[in-house]
């Protein structure tokens, strides 16, 4: 396994301003030998980045990290999180998190990955490294011993004592009913989308070194397969994201938020009244982050109306976390269906906004950054593709580092796929 560094001009960098960017002078690849890489996700802390992401052989998947010291500008090889081999379930909805906290008296600060895992049941991990990336704890389960059904969908967020919360879908509900005997009406529930979601929960766990708390529901009728969005602020306080089935199958952006470091969560509030009819899971959920005020800021894509749909992405913010501003449309590449947003929101980088949709033929995937006009409108700069026009490139993430943002994407065909780090 080797991290290669590969000179090029081909790949766009992300760069913050309103003007296009200009081309990379570098990008550095990362890549499992004999691997389809897959499902980036990245976690910074100043010139120290952590990125996780799948690899799938034919044995099975599993989740690697690799650590930079420098800003992303060079990685170490990378380490099997993972500690069954192959036992990985991942998926563009369903990619590890990873998460960064300082350790007094050392460089590297503590690494954290969740993700998810199958073998006799579908069970979602967590893993620690406390020695810069070198090696991983084994896996820890987080919801209950031998709990029925599937989940996924996870997100997670650290607050600044180290403890991680996670978020996740579960669907143990479903395997209840489906292990129940033939009653009326069951057969229609199964064709009611909304009945059927009140058996999905979004659940949550916290986990600190000293152990897990017990997993809980906290609500019913969630969007089976969209992944969950979480953050934390600086005062400690949780925010979370999700796709909600509302009645006559619309299936909207709902939030809460916990100001008592996971003990309570706030009522659901819907973040835009989109009204997305749709009988299935479209398997795109929203991105968010949180400023240095404690303003919250989403992204989500949905599907616009009217005689002919089409697909969009939108903003919104809230200062409150009970309230939503207004959504902004974001600015994509033309096509129908832009899809899998992710947001950077961070005090020296400013906001940034990526997605990827396909355009002529072959997925691209792009960025845009984010400013405020005088009276506080989100206004967005010109987009950037990430990648060459006839390489597919997808599943963009974006992280800050001491020497500027990074972008993080999939490239390549399909089954010889490796993940780029591009920037000016």
């Amino acid at each position: 396994m080797r991290v290669i560094r590969l000179l090029s001009i081909c790949a766009a960098a992300l760069l913050l301003g309103a003007a296009p960017m200009r081309a990379s002078r570098a990008d550095v690849v990362l890549a499992v030998a004999g691997s389809s890489n897959q499902t980036p996700a990245a976690a910074s802390l100043g010139s120290f980045v952590a990125v996780a992401w799948s690899a799938e052989a034919p044995q099975g998947s599993d989740v690697y990290l690799a650590v930079s010291r420098d800003s992303a500008l060079t990685f170490a090889d990378p380490v099997r999180v993972n500690a069954l081999r192959g036992e990985a379930r991942v998926g563009g909805e369903l990619p590890p998190r990873t998460g960064l906290t300082a350790r007094p008296g050392s460089a590297d600060p503590e690494i954290v990955v969740v993700y998810g895992s199958k073998t006799v049941h579908t069970e979602i991990k967590l893993a620690r490294s406390l020695d810069g990336g070198r090696t991983f704890t084994p896996g820890r389960p987080l919801q209950a011993a031998g709990a029925a059904g599937d989940r996924g969908w996870h997100a997670m967020a650290l607050d600044a004592a180290g403890t991680a919360h996670v978020l996740w879908l579960d669907h143990r509900g479903l395997a209840a009913a489906k292990g129940a005997a033939t009653h009326a009406g069951h057969e229609a529930d199964a064709l009611d989308g909304v009945a059927m979601a009140q058996r999905s929960g979004l659940y949550y766990a916290r986990d600190d070194a000293h152990g897990n708390a017990p997993e809980r529901e906290l609500v019913k009728g969630v969007c089976y397969c969209c992944k969950v969005a979480m953050a934390a602020g600086r005062d400690g306080s949780l925010f979370a994201a999700w796709r909600q089935v509302y009645p006559g199958n619309v299936r909207d952006i709902a939030f809460i938020a916990s100001h008592d470091l996971g003990r309570t969560f706030t009522a659901p509030a819907r973040v835009s009244a989109d009204e997305w009819q749709l009988a299935g899971c479209p398997d795109d959920g929203p991105a968010m982050g949180v400023d240095g005020e404690g303003t919250v800021h989403v992204v989500w894509p949905t599907v616009l109306g009217g005689p002919e749909p089409e697909g969009a992405i939108f903003y919104a913010s809230s200062r409150d976390g009970r309230t939503f501003s207004p959504r902004a449309r974001v600015p994509t590449l033309g096509s129908s269906r832009p899809m899998h947003p992710q947001i950077l929101v961070d005090q020296a980088a400013g906001i940034s906004v990526a997605w990827d949709e396909v355009v002529n033929g072959v997925r691209q995937a792009a960025v845009r950054t984010l400013r405020f006009d005088e009276a506080g409108r989100p206004r967005f700069g010109t987009a950037t593709r990430l990648g060459t026009s006839d390489t597919p490139s997808s599943y963009p993430v974006l992280v800050a580092t001491s020497r500027g943002p990074v972008a993080l994407f999939v490239s390549g065909v399909p089954g010889a796929t490796v993940i780029r780090a591009s920037r000016p």
